[in-house]
């Protein structure tokens, strides 16, 4: 059977979505639930559901973000958003993320049901043909492969990396770690590694230091700011290394820089 989530910040669609539907109609069964996004991935990540229906607008956590974050993650997982938030646009770009049905509360029973019976067939097509993508574990069979080149390749997939890049660049200054950016956009380091590497052709420490880089060319053309204050305004706690960064990516030295600016 197919395993569902639900995700709401109000318990009373929670209880009725999980009491009111037959799930069994279409071979589902309820594994979990959450009132918060924040929980809600953590469910997730536990029971791994092939379905989940989900509010989109919930305190501490970028709807959006989230979504791209499971679509990356989870491309196979068919994902219906039940909102009362009414923006188009943001409604367009959840589908564009991978979403199968965007619901506005309140939602009649019959367009729930065409959402459930929507995702239940698009799971049905894959399961077909890569059977183990839906019922064991992909990461072991001759249809991972595809599977990570689809959600390397995703919308989801560049969605995530720009709001990496995005991150970087408002806390290049600070002691950044990639498990921090990772943190941010609900994803795993060793799936944003990933990500980053595919679609940049780089890894997160030269992008960090390719940002940090070019911070610091702006502040070479203040000539009352001392080398060793850039370095470490723009986050490198050690001169040395800073200088080293500089001259591999830029060919010449910072105060070789400085001078031919």
């Amino acid at each position: 059977m197919y395993k569902v989530v639900i995700i709401d910040d109000e318990p009373i669609i929670v209880e009725g979505l999980s009491r009111a539907v037959d799930w069994s109609r279409w071979d589902c069964r309820v594994a979990g639930f959450a009132y918060n996004g924040k929980e809600g991935l953590d469910v997730i990540r536990k029971e791994r559901p092939n379905i989940l229906i989900s509010d989109i607008r919930m305190p501490e956590i970028d709807g959006l973000t989230m979504v791209a974050a499971l679509k990356s993650e989870f491309p196979h997982m068919q994902i219906s958003i039940l909102t009362g938030y009414r923006d188009f646009e943001y409604a367009k770009k959840a589908i564009e993320l991978g979403v199968t049905r965007f619901l506005l509360k309140p939602s009649k029973l019959d367009e729930l049901e065409e959402a459930i019976e929507a995702m239940k067939k698009k799971l049905d097509d894959v399961a077909r043909v890569y059977p183990e993508l839906i019922y064991g574990n992909a990461a072991a069979d001759e249809g991972a492969q595809d599977t990570e080149e689809e959600l390397e390749d995703s919308p989801a997939g560049s969605f995530i990396v720009n709001n990496a890049i995005d991150y970087i660049k408002e806390h290049y200054a600070d002691k950044l770690r990639l498990s921090d950016v990772a943190d941010e956009i609900y994803v795993s380091q060793w799936h944003l590694s990933k990500l980053i590497n595919k679609h940049t052709g780089s890894n997160f420490s030269e992008i960090l230091n390719g940002i940090r880089i070019e911070k610091a060319k702006q502040l070479l053309k203040d000539p009352a700011l001392k080398i060793y204050d850039i370095a470490e305004q723009v986050g490198f706690s050690d001169l040395t290394h800073f200088s080293r960064v500089f001259k591999k990516l830029e060919g010449i030295s910072a105060n070789e820089y400085r001078n031919k600016i």
